[in-house]
């Protein structure tokens, strides 16, 4: 679970609509025709600019944004240097019975790749393909919630101006002026809060998870090539610290160099 996703959506809302109810006018903000306005609309227009496949898949991207398990980088390399330790004593057919059934899915694909003999021209090809796809999946995932972020304040826009006409219909009563244009606002109101509290923060928040994925599968995958090149433990180590950051860099041979 993403503690950071879960805060996140708590405060907004917490603060937007408890500061609402704090106002003691809660009921005025809640009109199920501006709510059917907004939602079905950005609904309706994004099934319009994306295939129903597309669309549909979001759903199954949208639990990144809450329930996210993702192996830390330090975790693999210790891995990839375990590989390549027992690979260049054993021998590199030695790394599949190092395989379980908890093993990373791509992490196990190449190791199975390198057990068979393949080049590493081959694997790379291979490997870097399926990142690149991955990446376009997941892209795909995030825009079409940034594309509802930017139809959601429009079909909000076009509440409000049906809100107003109805309220210029009505101009000889002039009672009904003030709550014709509150209803007219609402519908604006559902579009930004859905825009700027939903749709574009989760597309935000796919994209980094996106990010993320895809470094962890670049790392594995040059730690995959070092192997099967036959480099040093150490080596390996370093080619893959390369990836992050100093602070994050911890290295398995410092206490065994210390004693």
């Amino acid at each position: 679970m993403d503690i950071a996703t879960i805060l996140g959506v708590v405060s907004a809302f917490g603060l937007v609509f408890g500061t609402i109810a704090f106002g003691g006018g809660a009921g005025a903000f809640i009109d199920v025709g501006s709510l059917a306005i907004v939602v079905g609309g950005t609904l309706g227009a994004a099934l319009i600019n994306y295939p129903l496949r597309d669309f549909l898949s979001t759903a199954k991207v949208l639990k990144n944004a809450f329930i996210y398990k993702l192996t830390p980088p330090q975790e693999t390399i210790r891995q990839m240097v375990e590989y390549s330790a027992r690979a260049r004593k054993e021998g590199i057919l030695a790394l599949e019975s190092a395989l379980s059934d908890d093993t990373d899915e791509f992490l196990a694909k190449g190791v199975r790749l390198a057990v068979d003999g393949q080049e590493a021209k081959a694997i790379e090809n291979i490997l870097t393909n399926e990142v690149d796809y991955l990446e376009q999946r997941h892209e795909k995932g995030a825009e079409v919630f940034s594309s509802m972020g930017a139809f959601a304040p429009a079909l909000g826009l076009i509440g409000t101006l049906i809100g107003l006409v109805k309220m210029l219909q009505s101009m000889d009563d002039p009672s009904s002026i003030g709550p014709s244009m509150a209803l007219a606002l609402i519908t604006t109101f559902y579009g930004a809060i859905l825009a700027n509290l939903v749709f574009n923060p989760i597309a935000g928040k796919l994209r980094t998870r996106s990010k993320e994925e895809v470094l962890l599968r670049e790392l594995q995958l040059q730690g995959i090539l070092a192997i099967t090149s036959g480099d040093n433990p150490r080596i390996v180590e370093q080619k893959l610290n390369a990836f992050l950051a100093p602070k994050q860099r911890k290295s398995q041979f410092e206490g065994k160099e210390a004693a």
